[in-house]
């Protein structure tokens, strides 16, 4: 039985709407893409993507008209495997990998791909955040083993990139749901400031200023700097940090920011980021909840995909990006999540808190080879 099509209009959600599409098995129109525009149709870096959903799938029909004002999809099997994509350098490799980190589990052959780009801009979570944060959720839900894991060879900042990484996962049938309610307190801060083509000095200067305010709160932290040289550095010059703080319960919130692309706004200071940095994770320890803003919408999602069985998050303030990640969730998967606000006082710490509660769908993982 042929499930009935989805429409949309509009450019915005693309990766949502496509990743969802995939494992519903739901086929998707979207038109109108930036249809009053100069320069309608689609960026060169969703044209990217929607080849990589191409290559991680087998037997995907993709239609887009002439204009690419209107597009098609109806999704294959998820295959997996080995593979390779050059990404375009206007978003960084972060915004792929978030589409790749929902669909890699449910593969039939482990997917090991190399992905190359820009490792970080100020655009997109980079490649660090995803590694620091998004992995360790994965193992929550029963995703983990050896072959779980984000290496970066070479970094790559804006515009030129010349960046890699290669990113594989394992394949699992089920996922476990999960009970994620108490963040507990903060233990360490661990932190990476990287700086590719210009001083190395650069990425010490960031420490310190990033220290002269995390101290004040922990004496547990450690950064470690990151100087890359030669063809491992990339194409353009850059630098830039990213911060994590764990918890005694394994939530680990992060916060990062990196210095404009060459050529583009005014210079930055190292100081001025590594402060502006501390202050960044500070304000995401405040939000709080057990899932960093960044990965609220694969925590989400890998509940809905969960067994038959009942799963809780907390989560802080719901991102714009969530909100409407929820609303995709109910249409392809037809799943409503239970949302219930916690205040600060029941909490006794920081914003206001959301606890959602699903019923996995019991997704199963039809592509996987039963030996």
């Amino acid at each position: 039985g042929a499930a009935s099509c989805l429409g949309y209009a509009g450019c915005n959600f693309l990766r949502q709407r496509l990743v969802l599409a995939t494992l519903s098995g739901r086929p998707l129109k979207i038109r109108k893409i930036r249809a009053k525009e100069e320069d309608p149709g689609l960026r060169d870096f969703e044209a990217s993507f929607i080849r990589l959903i191409d290559k991680v799938t087998n037997g995907s029909r993709i239609e887009i008209n002439q204009t690419g004002t209107s597009l098609y999809y109806q999704p294959g099997l998820l295959y997996g495997g080995s593979l390779e994509h050059e990404c375009s350098p206007s978003r960084s490799i972060g915004y792929y990998l978030e589409g790749l980190l929902c669909l890699a589990p449910f593969m039939k052959h482990p997917l090991k791909i190399v992905l190359r780009g820009v490792t970080n801009d100020q655009v997109d979570p980079s490649v660090d955040v995803l590694k620091a944060t998004a992995l360790p959720l994965l193992k929550k839900f029963g995703i983990d083993g050896e072959s779980l894991e984000i290496k970066i060879n070479r970094r790559g900042m804006p515009p030129k990139g010349g960046g890699e990484i290669v990113f594989s996962c394992p394949v699992r049938k089920v996922l476990q749901p999960i009970q994620f309610t108490d963040p507990g307190k903060i233990k360490r801060i661990r932190g990476t400031a990287y700086s590719v083509r210009v001083s190395p000095q650069m990425a010490n200067r960031m420490v310190e200023s990033a220290r002269s305010i995390l101290n004040k709160f922990l004496p547990d932290i450690y950064i470690y700097t990151d100087h890359m040289k030669g063809a491992s550095s990339g194409k353009s010059p850059g630098f830039g940090m990213c911060l994590t703080a764990e918890t005694i319960n394994g939530t680990i919130l992060s916060a990062e920011l990196a210095s404009n692309p060459q050529g583009q706004g005014a210079a930055v200071l190292p100081e001025e980021l590594g402060r502006n940095c501390a202050k960044l994770l500070l304000e995401e320890v405040y939000r709080g909840g057990c899932v960093d803003s960044t990965n609220q919408s694969l925590a989400l999602l890998l509940m809905t995909l969960g067994q038959r069985d009942v799963s809780k998050v907390l989560l802080g303030p719901l991102s714009p990006y969530t909100i409407e990640f929820l609303r995709h969730l109910r249409s392809f998967f037809q799943i409503m999540f239970k949302i219930e606000t916690k205040t600060p006082e029941e909490e006794h710490m920081g914003g206001e808190k959301v606890l959602m509660t699903c019923v996995g769908v019991g997704f199963s993982n039809l592509s996987k080879t039963i030996r």
